[in-house]
């Protein structure tokens, strides 16, 4: 009988654990989220609690170095899982689910996704939606994703990108707002809230991840994963406001970067995690490591080995480790052995398992996957209307000589030349998501949307020309006399889908392959031809800019790409998109921003020779400046007005200003307000965009929009990076770009 006092032991133990689990999870009308947790912390081991900050990929499609697991089942099956990535499908998550709930513990898997910009229903790139300045339409489209992906049994999406970047070399830029501090702000706060809709545990959402904690957009170089070095008041100033945006709308959890910051890899930076957004801004959720990010510290030099690397790491405040095998192989002998607190690691365990509590995994673990309603959400008419508009919003109208477009409705014969023009699934852009089972029919290409457009009215005539790369000129001739054929030309070329996204910095930005040839040799027929660039990043194209008549810049549009360039082609939509992002005339001209400091010898104009901040052999402007967007109708700006000549430290001044649609076609217009700081006792910048306003016009009618100016908007971080405003005359400048201002005032800040 001896031989069966640990069976029965063990048994025991089981049934206990499982009853108090049972009254603990199930009391939910009595206890509080915080109570359950603590019940649920009492229940574990180390083992399980290390467990739940380990993530691993799931075996399909992966999105960074793939460690393969033979027996991943049965780590989850022991509770060594708390997470997976890249599982996607409501069935494959349920299938996953149910082997966690074979665990001692039950507790369930959270599910994670690169949700960037739509899950079936693909949106603009970031970068493409930020130049609509549309706030509302960014928080719909992140709305649709997160209703697409969550009923597939998507938890939790690795989005938005909130990093600030100057350097269009660096390939993610396409997956953020741009250069602008203010704008960028507003963007990450509508992500968030539209990915998590009326808040996490509704089935309708997902839980946002902020990422990348802090100053990835800052690379040296422009080259991915590389080093960030600077001051302290830069950081807070410029990279750390939109993080804080998004914390403030109600970010579930946020993500670390892959570079150090000032020598210290953001993995393992406590100054970031423990003192800012832990202690700082009092942030109650999780932070999550990049792929394998607290391994490559090792690579940093920062830590010896994978224990050093997960010490380092848990100690900085990363609550869980994404695919490196850290934290699994070395933290609980970490902690027995007294190197890192048990404290340390119940903060991380509880704040992941209250997530999991929030979402409401432990009352329902398949509450998200609903495989009548995953069928709804993909094949939903509304949402492909969204990224119809949300498209069409984000193309930028870059030139328009002569007014060639709109393209009449009744040109009877169009070219449509390029390697672009009949591609499918290029038009998605970077960090798409493949659905297994999902075939490619529901992307419209180009193609598609003109046919479509045109209907019988008009001939619509095809000739590739040249591929996207490559020095193979053989379908120059087709081209040229197919275009000769047409009484317009329009051109698709760009960059492949995938030049531009992670891993993706160019130090060449021209327009790859012949394609800038073949544009040149259109021109030459004569023909009026219309450019359309499709990128996901700032393109140097001084030629093409020179010569074409037209030029759209189409960016990557999504699934709607075809539709959406149609109405703008043929004036069904009137461009309203304004860049966020400067563009420069070479890559020597980067970094180019527009709200940089003034030097004590400043170049005013391009003739001032000697003595100046510039290049003696490239303008000073950069190609298109920030902010800047054309559209079919002008647009005029008439009687700034300040309600006040001088406010105090308490005070507001409103200031007005009349827009008036002075074309032919309705249109939107973005009105930008910048402000200056004369004199302070730290430079400040030319010009500051610190709001703006989105306004729908018809042809002749004129709007009166106001302004409201307080301390908020005259602070800035000192030189002991305290947030202060100083009295002293300030510039207020109203325009349609940074550089095309077209109305100023002074005012006064007193004591």
């Amino acid at each position: 009988m001896q031989q069966f006092v640990p069976l029965m032991r063990s048994t025991t133990i089981r049934i206990l654990c499982s009853l108090v689990l049972l009254i603990s999870l199930t009391d939910a009308q009595t206890m509080t989220i915080a109570q359950r947790v603590d019940s649920l912390l009492r229940l574990m081991t180390l083992d399980e609690k290390v467990g739940q900050l380990n993530q691993y990929t799931d075996d399909g499609v992966a999105t960074g170095p793939v460690t393969l697991d033979k027996d991943k089942p049965q780590q989850v099956k022991q509770g060594k899982l708390g997470s997976i990535l890249n599982v996607l499908g409501g069935e494959r998550t349920r299938s996953w689910q149910k082997i966690a709930m074979q665990s001692r513990l039950r507790i369930p898997l959270l599910f994670g996704q690169d949700v960037v910009h739509g899950y079936k229903t693909t949106f603009p790139i970031p970068l493409a939606e930020a130049c609509s300045w549309d706030l509302e339409a960014m928080e719909r489209a992140a709305r649709i994703a997160a209703v697409e992906a969550s009923a597939g049994g998507v938890h939790w999406t690795f989005a938005p990108m909130v990093d600030i970047s100057r350097d269009p070399r660096w390939g993610r830029v396409m997956e953020g707002a741009g250069e602008d501090t203010y704008l960028g702000s507003q963007i990450a706060a509508a992500r968030v809230r539209g990915f998590q809709g009326k808040g996490i545990g509704q089935t309708d959402a997902v839980m946002a991840c902020v990422k990348h904690f802090a100053a990835y957009g800052a690379a040296v170089g422009g080259r991915d994963y590389n080093s960030v070095d600077m001051s302290d008041r830069m950081l807070w100033e410029t990279y750390l406001p939109p993080f804080k945006a998004a914390l403030d709308a109600g970010a579930g959890t946020f993500m670390n970067s892959f570079n150090d910051l000032n020598g210290i890899p953001a993995t393992g930076n406590s100054y970031l995690m423990r003192d800012i957004l832990k202690g700082k801004w009092n942030f109650s959720g999780f932070v999550v490591s990049d792929w394998g990010s607290v391994g490559e510290m090792i690579n940093h030099g920062s830590v010896k080995d994978p224990a050093d690397a997960a010490r380092s790491a848990i100690l900085a405040g990363c609550d869980m480790d994404m695919e490196s095998r850290c934290y699994t192989g070395t933290l609980a002998k970490l902690v027995t052995d007294g190197v890192v607190p048990m404290a340390v690691v119940d903060d991380a365990v509880r704040r992941i398992l209250t997530k999991k509590f929030e979402l409401g995994l432990f009352d329902d673990p398949y509450r998200f996957c609903d495989p009548k309603r995953e069928a709804k959400a993909l094949n939903e008419p509304a949402h492909a209307a969204a990224a119809r508009d949300m498209a069409r919003k984000s193309i930028v109208l870059l030139k328009n000589e002569k007014n060639i477009l709109p393209i009449s409705k009744g040109t009877k014969t169009i070219a449509f030349i390029g390697p672009l023009v009949k591609a499918v699934k290029q038009n998605k852009g970077f960090w798409d998501v493949e659905l297994p089972g999902v075939d490619s029919n529901f992307i419209v290409t180009q193609w598609e949307g003109l046919q479509e457009k045109i209907g019988k009215h008009s001939t619509l005539l095809y000739a590739k020309g040249c591929e996207i790369e490559g020095n193979d000129r053989s379908g120059f001739a087709e081209a040229v006399e197919t275009a000769k054929k047409a009484d317009v030309v329009i051109l698709s070329i760009g960059e492949r889908r995938d030049m531009s996204g992670e891993a993706k910095s160019r130090s060449d930005l021209s327009i790859p392959g012949v394609q800038v040839e073949l544009a040149m040799e259109l021109l030459k027929t004569g023909k009026p031809v219309v450019v359309l660039i499709n990128a996901g990043r700032p393109l140097v194209f001084n030629e093409l800019a020179d010569a074409a008549p037209a030029i759209l810049y189409t960016w990557w549009l999504g699934s709607e790409a075809g539709n959406a360039i149609a109405d703008v082609l043929f004036g069904d939509y009137n461009p309203s998109a304004k860049l966020a992002m400067t563009f420069p005339r070479s890559v020597g001209q980067i970094p180019i921003y527009y709200n940089y400091y003034n030097t004590g010898r400043p170049a005013t104009g391009d003739n001032d020779r000697f003595y100046r901040s510039a290049y003696i052999d490239l303008s000073i402007h950069p190609r298109y400046e920030f902010g800047y967007g054309l559209g079919y109708s002008p647009f005029t700006y008439s009687g700034l007005k300040l309600s006040v000549g001088s406010m105090s430290m308490t005070g507001t001044i409103q200031a007005s200003v009349t827009i008036t649609n002075a074309g032919k076609y309705a249109g939107e217009e973005v009105v930008q307000l910048y402000l200056r700081d004369l004199v302070g006792s730290i430079i400040r910048p030319m010009k500051e965009l610190k709001d703006f306003r989105k306004i729908a016009l018809a042809p002749g009618e004129s709007k009166t929009i106001t302004f409201t100016i307080d301390k908020e908007k005259l602070s800035f971080y000192d030189q002991h990076v305290q947030w202060v405003a100083e009295p002293g005359e300030f510039e207020l400048m109203i325009g349609a770009s940074s550089r095309d201002i077209r109305q100023k005032e002074r005012f006064t800040l007193t004591k």
